[in-house]
């Protein structure tokens, strides 16, 4: 075997933090999560870095804030230029794969990966650019509303069932692929990342899911419903984003919408088991290090709001939990990001990526992982749907202190006040306190022109999405090939030479 660890990156989508305390939440029916967070090392504050798909992953990748990526939003091109952590692996000599969602925007939908097994779930063209030149407008094609709630329920099949079938397939199929080259003493090292849709909405679970969750207590919201004028304003604005007006939920839309949501971490558990179990009867689980993320949270109903976009816990904070040769199995409380994924990576596979380092953003956890202390805070920003103006945040400690331009600042003792009840921003006593933070947000970002260029962003774009859509259409969303004539037995392979290279373990 190689001395470089194999990566397993198993990837869900929308999954919260906040039922990660400690691995998956005792409620939750996660058997296989729940055997893998006994062995890993967790990550119970760890955040994404922007609490909205293809920016978090865009930065998941790259180790990168959207205002350095500017990946902005769900629409903005990630540029081919930025190295994620599949270049420095590939670079090192891995072998590189995807198979599922990345949400990559653009003509490039690899970034490093030298295969993928599978198309994204989700379009990878400029179609779903925000408009900050019209505060409150709803773009209803794509924009989300409530529709997830008031049809949350059991299905046997949906769209997002029918992509994570396949992307849980094929990424076993390779896996198999993989175990046939793992005894050879020339192979590559690989990385394989699995990157699911689920628990994602809508809110719709298999029967055999939903069953699990009869009479579940957690159905319920902690903190209830709140008025939209007793919200803040960026949850005033995110009221208006998913077209509340329109709908008037029930407290039993709610159940069952949490309901779903918990029935597909189960769904998802199912599939992680499956390639656990692949990955260990075919000797490889030893040899790989294995990576539990999520691109960002969901807020189900708390306080009100559903989905993300916004910086209370259960949008942005993510679970992380890393396995394998080296990790010792403990719960690290520091405060950590997404952003250090990347540096992780590289790190515990021994690759140097000192050259790109003073433009990353993350850090790697190695150190912490073995007993160091943590210094630099957790930086998040949001530039999209629901925003009129660029927001950020600092996590550092046990405070979390959100900055908008056109919003007071909130302020929260995530220690005292872990449900985000009382912004202490608005109490003088904590003046000093918000006026350090101040310095900080300063120091770190130039707000007017991060509003700046997410203004041009948005403006080229909705000048080139047009003219892209008009006449001759050639979509840049992943197109997986497939040499059938490569495969299984054909006129111009030895059917002898075949058996015995397809079969693992040979000879037993």
């Amino acid at each position: 075997m190689t001395a470089r660890p194999n990566i397993l990156i198993l990837m869900v989508d929308q999954l919260a933090g906040t039922l990660f305390p400690d691995g998956p939440a005792d409620f939750l029916h996660a058997p296989h999560l729940k055997a893998l967070a006994a062995r890993s090392a967790r990550f119970r504050n760890n955040y994404t870095a922007s609490p909205l798909c293809a920016p978090a992953r865009a930065s998941f990748m790259s180790g990168q804030l959207p205002s350095r990526t500017g990946v902005y939003d769900n629409a903005a091109e990630f540029v081919s230029s930025i190295p994620t952590f599949a270049h420095h692996l590939r670079a090192a000599g891995y072998y590189t794969c995807l198979s599922g969602k990345m949400h990559f925007v653009g003509p490039d939908q690899l970034h490093g990966f030298e295969e993928r097994l599978t198309t994204d779930i989700y379009p990878a063209d400029f179609g779903w650019t925000p408009d900050y030149r019209k505060p409150g407008e709803r773009i209803d094609w794509w924009y989300h509303n409530l529709g997830s709630v008031t049809g949350a329920g059991v299905a046997e099949i949906t769209n997002q069932m029918e992509y994570d079938d396949e992307v849980a397939f094929l990424a076993g199929q390779k896996l198999y692929d993989l175990s046939r080259q793992s005894e050879d003493t020339g192979r590559r090292p690989w990385c394989l990342t699995v990157s699911f849709t689920h628990p994602h909405d809508p809110y719709v679970a298999r029967r055999q899911y939903w069953d699990l969750y009869e009479g579940c207590p957690q159905l319920e919201p902690e903190v209830g419903f709140i008025p939209h004028d007793e919200q803040d304003p960026h949850s005033q604005r995110l009221y208006l984003a998913s077209d509340y007006a329109s709908f008037d939920i029930t407290p039993e839309q709610v159940r069952r919408s949490r309901r779903g949501y918990f029935a597909n971490i189960s769904y998802i558990d199912d599939k992680v088991g499956e390639l656990l179990d692949v990955l260990e009867r075919t000797r490889m689980l030893d040899d790989t290090v294995i990576l539990f993320c999520s691109d960002h949270g969901d807020m189900l109903g708390e306080r009100g709001l559903w989905f993300k976009m916004s910086f209370f816990e259960g949008s942005c904070r993510v679970p992380l939990m890393i396995a394998g040769k080296g990790v010792g199995p403990a719960r690290i409380d520091a405060p950590v990001s997404n952003l250090d994924i990347c540096p992780t990576l590289c790190d515990l596979a021994g690759i140097d990526i000192s050259g790109i380092m003073p433009w990353t953003d993350g850090q790697s956890l190695k150190p912490l992982m073995q007993g160091s202390e943590r210094g630099e805070p957790v930086l998040m920003e949001y530039a999209a749907e629901g925003s009129y103006a660029p927001l950020v945040a600092i996590r550092e400690g046990k405070y979390k202190f959100v900055h908008c331009e056109i919003d007071p600042p909130q302020l929260f003792d995530l220690e005292s006040d872990p449900l985000e009840l009382t912004n202490l921003a608005a109490d003088p006593q904590h003046a000093g306190l918000v006026a350090a933070f101040m310095e900080k947000v300063r120091a770190r970002w130039d707000m007017a022109a991060f509003d700046a260029a997410v203004r041009e962003s948005q403006a080229r774009r909705w000048v080139v999405y047009p003219a892209l859509r008009n006449g001759a259409y050639f979509p840049w969303d992943f197109q997986p090939l497939q040499k059938a004539s490569e495969r299984y037995m054909r006129n111009h392979m030895d059917l002898n030479v075949l058996e015995e290279q397809k079969r693992f373990p040979r000879g037993e």
